[in-house]
């Protein structure tokens, strides 16, 4: 099965994020590769704002060698494409009207994407407020989306979905304050057919749960792992439990 169609399977699913720009002392780096495969999450997503090209690349090839997980590509810019991973999101930010970041990051990598074998997924991406300036906002130059907005983003992602995207991403950024706000996922989930993924601002268990029962098909989470890496081990305690109660449920 395919990373997309894995995805769009409807269970609750969960990926890592790993900035490269901010994973560069290696034995914390080796520490949270191994906390990382006993949480065994569905994907690690790999990529950042501001990171630069050998940076991006050498993280990948690390993050290969260590992982038997589905490395994907969360691409800040063009330049961020690895053939040492298996997919990447290939963003249109339609919460911006920055026309890079609509449409000429895109041109520049296509030529580079298609050499490879990567599986490319076209993504909605949506930056919503998280309550604190994000580093997505700030180098795109785009003004996210008010979290109380609920209609702004459910047409965003309609118009997202119309235009061919398979994927919906909203996003409140790294370190938000606050993550996107359960009604806002629940509606946009019921007006779109395709997977939503729902990133940023996640920082218990609880805002996690909230997030699935909202209709989020994967949550993202990053920043948080990097100020506690202990919460590896919290999320790794959630989804065993859940294994376990599917488990009681089906006997």
């Amino acid at each position: 099965m395919g990373i997309y169609e894995n995805i769009a399977s409807q269970k609750k699913q969960l990926a890592i994020l790993i900035d490269p720009d901010k994973i560069k002392d290696d034995l914390r780096f080796k520490d949270l590769l191994k906390r990382i495969n006993v949480l065994r999450p569905d994907y690690v997503f790999v990529g950042g704002s501001t990171v630069d090209k050998e940076d991006f690349t050498n993280c990948c090839q690390k993050l290969k060698s260590y992982l038997e997980i589905p490395l994907v590509i969360f691409p800040g810019a063009h330049n961020q494409v690895s053939s040492d991973v298996d997919g990447i999101l290939f963003l249109s930010l339609l919460s911006g009207r920055n026309p890079d970041y609509l449409i000429g990051h895109q041109v520049q990598a296509a030529p580079v994407l298609k050499k490879t074998k990567l599986e490319i997924m076209p993504t909605a991406y949506l930056l919503i407020d998280g309550g604190k300036p994000s580093s997505v906002s700030y180098v795109s130059q785009t003004t996210p989306i008010p979290n109380d907005q609920i209609t702004i983003a459910v047409n965003t992602a309609m118009a997202g979905e119309m235009m061919g995207n398979k994927l919906v991403f909203m996003d409140a950024g790294s370190g938000a304050l606050d993550k996107v706000p359960s009604k806002m996922i629940s509606e946009v989930k019921k007006n779109i057919n395709v997977p939503l993924i729902i990133g940023g601002g996640v920082k218990t268990i609880k805002e996690l749960d909230e997030c699935y029962n909202s209709g989020a098909n994967l949550v993202v989470i990053g920043n948080k792992i990097e100020q506690n890496e202990d919460f590896l081990l919290d999320l790794a305690n959630y989804f065993s439990q859940k294994k376990e109660s599917i488990s009681a449920e089906n006997t």
